[in-house]
């Protein structure tokens, strides 16, 4: 049996990933519902949103599910706590060091994953106690390291023991099957589940993401030290010429704030963020989280049978 399958007690080794403002209750409740690890994002949410969102995934699935923790919000530690009394399966972390919750997080029977990108990272992070990694290419949505997945995930694999997760640029059972020949345990997928029927975000948003080319993600901050991927849009354009006239991070954090928000809730396509992998150009439809997962895994075992044949 794959061996994060049985550590999580999960029928896929099959991660919907923790995509801010966009990945609530309601699709990580499908994701798992459907075998695979539904994530519900923290994000920069207070404390008593996240107990609401996990009380109300619990009405949907008894099946196991993973809160993602952004090390940077003010409320981390809180949510740090509240997963612990809210009984969350699995923690995955971002945008920080999670050492001083992990004795926490552990004794209450938790399996703690953070996203790494980089060897050095993924190292540290096995010696503190992390039950597995995931290891994120560049060409993955939103914050984004330096690595592609295809260099990053056999790095890792061959750095440390635990399980190792791949996420960035995957999309069907090619992905899949490639990642799994790479070395790694389990994919995570994000931009694909975004289209889910069960996902929350703004129709606008499914559409842009839909009709996307292969060209069409570009990555701006850069000059902040905190890149991200997006489609391209008024928005993206205009943070690329102020980041080129050498505006200050502050001048560019200004024009940037609110923008997610303005296109996940909005629906704001033009002057809102449009975080999305580079694998956007080829999500075509728009399916249920049991029919994306299902669709993975169909294809991927015919594709080895062929192989093996």
């Amino acid at each position: 049996m794959n061996r994060v399958c049985e550590m999580l007690n999960i029928q896929y080794p099959i991660f919907q990933g923790a995509m801010a403002w966009i990945a609530d209750h309601a699709i990580a409740a499908a994701v798992s519902e459907a075998g695979g690890l539904g994530i519900i994002a923290a994000g920069n949410a207070p404390g008593e949103w996240l107990r609401k969102e996990i009380r109300a995934l619990k009405v949907m699935t008894d099946k196991p599910f993973g809160v993602n923790i952004m090390l940077l919000s003010p409320y981390a530690e809180e949510v740090a706590n509240i997963v612990v009394e809210e009984g969350a399966s699995i923690v995955t972390t971002g945008a920080g060091d999670p050492g001083k919750y992990i004795n926490m997080w552990k004794e209450a029977g938790i399996k703690v994953i953070p996203v790494v990108p980089s060897v050095a990272l993924a190292r540290r992070m096995e010696k503190q106690g992390a039950d597995a990694v995931i290891a994120e290419g560049c060409e993955a949505g939103g914050h984004i390291g330096e690595l592609t997945t295809m260099v990053l995930i056999p790095q890792i694999v061959d750095a440390v023991n635990i399980p190792v997760i791949a996420a960035g640029g995957i999309a069907d059972h090619r992905g899949f099957a490639a990642t799994m020949m790479l070395g790694a345990d389990a994919v995570q997928i994000g931009t694909r589940f975004l289209v889910a029927k069960e996902c929350t975000v703004h129709e606008n948003y499914k559409q842009r993401v839909i009709k996307a080319s292969d060209i069409d993600t570009v990555v701006t901050g850069r000059s902040t030290g905190h890149p991200v991927r997006a489609l391209r849009n008024k928005l993206s354009r205009e943070f690329s010429k102020l980041e080129k006239q050498g505006a200050s991070v502050e001048e560019l954090e200004v024009l940037g704030a609110g923008g997610l928000r303005a296109a996940v809730v909005d629906g704001d396509v033009v002057n809102g963020t449009v975080m999305s992998g580079q694998i956007a150009g080829m999500v075509k439809e728009e399916q249920t989280a049991k029919e994306i997962i299902d669709d993975i895994m169909t294809e991927q075992n015919k594709r080895l049978s062929h192989i093996v044949e």
